[in-house]
């Protein structure tokens, strides 16, 4: 099976925030307020230029996420959007 560059990318991006939560979650307060210092930061950059890519045009439409030019669906936030606002706000897992 071949590797793709988008899986070696996916791969080491998984690893690289099932890392950050492992150490948010079993390190030591010192090595919590260091990730959150160096990686918070980080995070919400990589969550900004997401959100970014996906602000909704005059129409309130996602011009990333919209399939059809001539679609007639009333506005509604994508899919990114929602996932962002989901993940942010709704406690518990």
């Amino acid at each position: 099976m071949s590797v793709t560059v988008f899986s070696q990318l996916d791969r080491s991006l998984h690893e690289h925030l099932a890392t950050l939560v492992r150490l948010a979650s079993t390190g030591d307060d010192e090595t919590a307020v260091e990730l959150a210092r160096c990686e918070l930061p980080r995070v919400v950059t990589a969550v900004k230029a997401l959100l970014d890519e996906h602000t909704p045009d005059e129409h309130g439409r996602c011009p990333t996420c919209r399939t059809r030019w001539w679609s007639r669906r009333l506005p509604s936030p994508c899919r990114a959007y929602l996932g962002a606002q989901l993940a942010l706000t709704v406690s518990g897992e």
